[in-house]
């Protein structure tokens, strides 16, 4: 405890990090191993952290960085006795018994910093809980504060190619030898070979008009995630309600009419098929929330749960208008809204390493043409959608607009971006008595 103050002193070690830069003093080895641990503002003395600037750029140069070399730097430099002067910084080289335990040393100091850090944002989430800001705001605030404190040392993506590049090999002959793709199935076996599944951190739009049957494939694709291959997925219905959701997957899956079970008249035959499909269907990993007036926010905080408590292979959103942004401000610019929310949601997919299925609504461009296509600009307030998509699949039925369609059941699946792969056309069947497509061999 400090007595002046009556209060606790921060987490650290200053013995440690006086013994970490003496072994840097020492060895080459010593200062590779430490500065792939710790940075400078993670020491807690500041003469610390001014000596570990000045190992690091002599080391950078190239040049001896021993005490004296160090002394001769910092004094060059003006900050020779802010660093504690000729004396501390030879000191420093008296704590080490012996180099090869620099790296230990470097984690209490990088431990120390991380609890310090939780510290300060612990005292600025509580500032923030007795402030005048909008609850949303301060949620978003508060997260960033304590995403900040306990940011890991980069240990991800820095590799040689020659370490990894066996694995991709492996996954490159697994995927000819049987044709198993790298991402998530969605059950439709031409989209499916077209972009190998769907694959972590990409965020895929799909797109149409009201009542055309984005909610349907959405529905179909966390069914061939969940249930047909056991993977788990997660289904954010802000349309829908739960009950409406189960009823879709049960008529899908137990291939019962769905105005039977919304309409309560179940037959015996029915009600066979419901019972042969129900064990299967409960027992899959498929998270639902039917929450209304959700934010990117809140459906982020609810994924990283769910990563953490059993995994997360798939997301599906249903839909993107119905998002709301979280402030109480009024938005002058829709599209600006729906554009920083597409490029929350491709950041969201991108750190918690999942694809992003995102149902969006096209305009009344394509009512507006003669062949009733949909193009991507069709996509209502766009912004940066377009931009930030890495899949955007179309959806097109010729018989929603002409009854007598030589179409009829048929249904275009337009992918009309495809960032790493071609674009196509693919069509499947329509069975919308039983809320699901199906490939067109399998209908």
């Amino acid at each position: 405890m400090n007595d002046d103050l009556n209060v606790p002193t921060p987490p650290r070690d200053v013995s440690a990090e006086s013994a970490v830069l003496g072994a840097m003093m020492l060895a080459q080895e010593a200062r590779t191993e430490v500065m792939g641990i710790v940075t400078a503002t993670e020491f807690y003395k500041p003469a610390h952290q001014i000596v570990f600037q000045a190992i690091v750029a002599l080391d950078a140069k190239g040049e001896p960085a021993d005490p004296i070399t160090v002394t001769n730097y910092l004094r060059e430099q003006g900050d020779l006795e802010r660093a504690g002067g000729i004396v501390s910084v030879h000191d420093h080289v008296n704590q080490v018994v012996t180099t090869a335990n620099a790296g230990y040393h470097a984690d209490i100091i990088h431990d120390c910093s991380v609890r310090r850090g939780l510290i300060k944002a612990g005292a600025a989430i509580t500032q923030l809980g007795y402030s005048g800001v909008e609850t949303g705001e301060a949620m978003n605030a508060a997260q960033a504060e304590l995403a900040a404190a306990v940011k890991l040392r980069d240990e991800s993506e820095l590799t040689f190619i020659g370490e990894d590049y066996a694995d991709f090999l492996d996954d490159v002959m697994r995927l000819e030898k049987d044709g198993q793709a790298f991402g998530v199935l969605t059950g439709f076996s031409d989209l499916d070979d077209l972009t190998h599944g769907l694959h972590p951190g990409q965020m895929i739009i799909v797109a149409g008009r009201p009542g055309l049957g984005k909610s349907t494939l959405g529905v179909d694709m966390i069914r061939s995630c969940s249930i047909q291959y056991g993977r788990p997925s997660a289904f954010f219905s802000l349309e829908m309600s739960k009950s409406e959701v189960h009823a879709r997957i049960t008529s899908a899956e137990a291939q019962v009419a769905l105005h039977h079970i919304r309409g309560g008249s179940m037959t015996d035959s029915d009600w066979t098929r419901v019972a042969q499909s129900a064990g299967r269907i409960g027992a899959a990993p498929l998270a639902i929330d039917a929450s209304p007036n959700q934010t990117v926010t809140d459906i982020k905080a609810k994924c990283r749960r769910l990563k953490q408590q059993g995994g997360l292979d798939l997301v599906v959103i249903d839909y993107l208008q119905l998002l709301t942004s979280g402030s109480s401000r009024r938005q002058e610019n829709r599209q600006q809204e729906v554009s920083d929310m597409s490029r929350a949601i491709k950041l969201m997919a991108k750190e918690l390493e999942v694809p992003v299925v995102v149902l969006a609504q096209l305009n009344r461009g394509p009512e507006q043409r003669a062949d009733k296509k949909p193009v991507v600009s069709d996509l209502r307030e766009s912004g940066s959608l377009e931009q930030d998509a890495d899949i955007v699949i179309l959806l097109n039925r010729p018989d929603a607009y002409e009854s007598e369609s030589p179409r009829a059941g048929e249904v275009d699946l337009i992918v009309d971006k495809h960032r790493n792969g071609a674009r196509a056309t693919i069509t499947v069947a329509g069975q919308l008595h039983y809320s699901r497509f199906r490939d067109l061999a399998m209908s």
